[in-house]
């Protein structure tokens, strides 16, 4: 069963209307007239700077960053048969944060400005080893989860550190607002280092589809059934990381969506994970476009972080949804 078509055109049309207000939508004060012909023509020097050299590719990035998160967290969803379950679980964005922590505090990344998404993407490539080395090929889910867990605390002590014996008050405020999360002050160089990872990652979770289906019956019958789950857990891995990794490497920490968007699709395509990889993509894409224009509609003069927005909303969701699981197993 394929996703429904009602539903992919809902998504598909929330995500057009939001990516053009993202674009026309700023604190320059240019009209609409000026911004079309600024973005279609580039007519008018400054308007056509800020319009295909700061909006759109921030509005691009966020449809990337957004579709990758939802992508990652349905598959590890689908994988572990819990809904509570998110992309972080296995410590990559934690292991790709610390990888940007280290260029940030010893000044690389004001030497070359793209030692930092180089780092969060080896920080991420590290975790992966790790975690294959830990789990093993055939360790189980739960060993994949403890692996995951390991290296994410041992990933966010790290970064503690390094804040901690930070001699640099700028470097570890620079440190912490980047942590935060943001797609401000991003350019196209930005989507053109994170679009091939973040491709190869679509690729990899995409074609879990029916491992995924058949995992629902658990990894003893999935096995008699002819599904391959050390090959499974493996590209589930890499495409996580991959996604998750070049997503923290360019727009920072951003949480919760991979936890939220497959929960409130899931009901819309009957719960079969197949189909929730490519709804949670697009509506993990909506809602970080949502959320970034939120951010410059709210407070446009404090740089309110995405992160943190996605936060506030993300956290009392998630525990509704403990609460709920709770009355469940009841």
């Amino acid at each position: 069963m394929a996703v429904r078509t009602p539903l992919i055109i809902v998504l598909l049309s929330a995500l057009t209307a939001l990516f053009f207000l993202s674009v026309i939508i700023g604190p320059a004060g240019i009209t609409m007239a000026d911004t079309l012909r600024a973005l279609l023509w580039g007519q008018g020097e400054a308007a056509t700077l800020v319009m295909r050299e700061i909006r759109l590719p921030r509005a691009i990035l966020a449809v990337m960053v957004g579709a990758s998160l939802g992508l990652a967290g349905a598959a590890m969803q689908g994988y572990l048969r819990n809904p509570l379950a998110e992309p972080g679980l296995i410590g990559v964005s934690g292991s790709a944060a610390l990888g940007a922590v280290i260029v940030l505090q010893t000044g690389l990344a004001a030497v070359w400005w793209l030692a930092l998404p180089f780092a969060a993407l080896g920080g991420a490539l590290a975790s992966v080893l790790l975690i294959l080395l830990l789990a093993g090929p055939r360790g189980s889910s739960l060993t994949l989860i403890l692996a995951g867990i390991a290296i994410s605390a041992l990933a966010g002590a790290m970064t503690t550190l390094v804040l901690n014996l930070s001699p640099n008050p700028f470097a570890a405020s620079e440190v912490v607002f980047w942590m935060m999360g943001s797609l401000s002050d991003r350019s196209f160089d930005h989507v053109w280092i994170a679009l091939p990872f973040m491709i190869i990652g679509w690729i990899l979770l995409l074609s879990l589809g029916r491992p995924l289906d058949v995992l629902t019956l658990g990894e003893d019958a999935a096995a008699t059934m002819g599904v391959a789950t050390g090959r499974t857990r493996l590209v589930l891995v890499l495409g996580i990381a991959a996604c998750v990794g070049a997503a923290t490497a360019v727009a920072g920490a951003i949480g919760f969506v991979g936890l939220v968007v497959p929960h409130i699709l899931r009901p819309f395509v009957g719960a079969r994970p197949s189909s929730l990889l490519w709804a949670s993509a697009l509506g993990g894409a909506v809602m970080v476009l949502a959320a970034d224009l939120a951010v410059r509609l709210i407070l446009p003069d404090r740089d309110l972080k995405l992160g943190v927005l996605m936060a506030i909303i993300g956290a009392p969701f998630f525990l509704h949804l403990i609460y709920k699981t709770r009355g469940e197993v009841r």
